[in-house]
């Protein structure tokens, strides 16, 4: 299958690539950079030129191909606390990607977070939605589009995707957080839960996913059903030597920046039914046992 890749040198995106390529697909990925597209390139991938803002380019470059994965986020514009500009790019690139599909019977997988169903008071499935929202708009239009002749997909990433690959992701962010304070911190009791997976196992339910996801599938990539912030806060001490403090939800804010209101969520999240759809497993380290590799740690920055 030539699969076109949006976000393919990225974090997760450095995974997706090598697993199809090893499974006989031929990609070719999305590059805005000469570095990412050199990255591609040793990979064993073709490479496009563009951005996920050029819904042309995307067009394009879906239209010639037999499938899609769209990975791409503007993750620079929410670190830099502009959300919303990078949830809207990529809801106008999700529809430019059904566009280009419409009517083709060919596979479009994207990309939701399960912290978009956070706050249920119970563990979330597949089943559950919201009717709108940042980033859940993308989702259900996505999945709206088996409707119109795609074989669409979501996968819901949890919050905390870990591995050596992982160099900008909210681990990496709450270990620079507990160095500059000199401690790890949680809220309250700490006892909000955050789902965790793995890249590389990610990584094998997207390609699972395009290879055969039906119509309207929604996906989860956990392998952790809810890892208690208080562990993830007491790993960080441990690896750093700092001490692990209980902060109040009013300083939640201060203390972890655009985290502040992540930390808090219980989000407790199942992936029985993508497990049992797809015949996915998780197999590699939890998230914890992961953290205490200390891979995560060896950077001073």
């Amino acid at each position: 299958m030539r699969v076109f890749v949006t976000g393919a040198s990225g974090h997760v995106g450095s995974a997706v690539v090598p697993e199809l390529l090893a499974a006989g697909h031929q990609v070719t990925g999305l590059a805005r950079s000469e570095e990412s597209a050199a990255k591609l390139t040793a990979a064993g991938a073709d490479v496009v030129r563009g951005h996920i803002d050029d819904t042309g380019c995307l067009v394009e470059a879906a239209s010639a191909a037999d499938g899609v994965i769209h990975l791409a986020f503007r993750h620079e514009a929410m670190l830099a606390g502009d959300h919303m500009s990078a949830v809207e790019t990529d809801l106008r690139a999700s529809h430019a990607l059904g566009e280009a599909l419409a009517g083709t019977g060919k596979p479009l997988v994207t990309t939701s977070g399960t912290l978009m169903v956070a706050g249920l008071g119970r563990i979330a499935t597949e089943a559950d939605t919201r009717q709108s929202g940042p980033r859940v708009d993308a989702e259900n239009a996505v999945i709206a589009l088996a409707d119109r002749g795609v074989r669409s997909s979501v996968v819901r990433l949890p919050p905390t995707v870990h591995s050596s690959l992982d160099q900008h992701g909210f681990i990496p962010v709450l270990i620079s957080i507990a160095r500059r304070h000199g401690a790890a911190a949680y809220v309250g009791d700490g006892s909000s839960r955050w789902p965790a997976g793995h890249t590389l196992d990610a990584a094998i339910l997207y390609r699972l996913a395009l290879e055969s996801a039906p119509a309207g599938s929604r996906l989860h990539a956990v392998g952790d059903e809810g890892v208690p912030f208080r562990e993830i806060a007491e790993t960080i001490g441990r690896n750093l030597d700092v001490p692990v403090v209980s902060i109040s939800p009013a300083e939640a804010e201060a203390h972890f920046g655009f985290l502040g209101s992540l930390v808090v969520l219980d989000d407790p999240t199942s992936s029985a039914r993508t497990q049992e759809l797809l015949g996915w497993k998780p197999a590699h380290a939890g998230l914890i046992e992961d953290m205490d590799e200390g891979h995560y740690f060896a950077s001073p920055a």
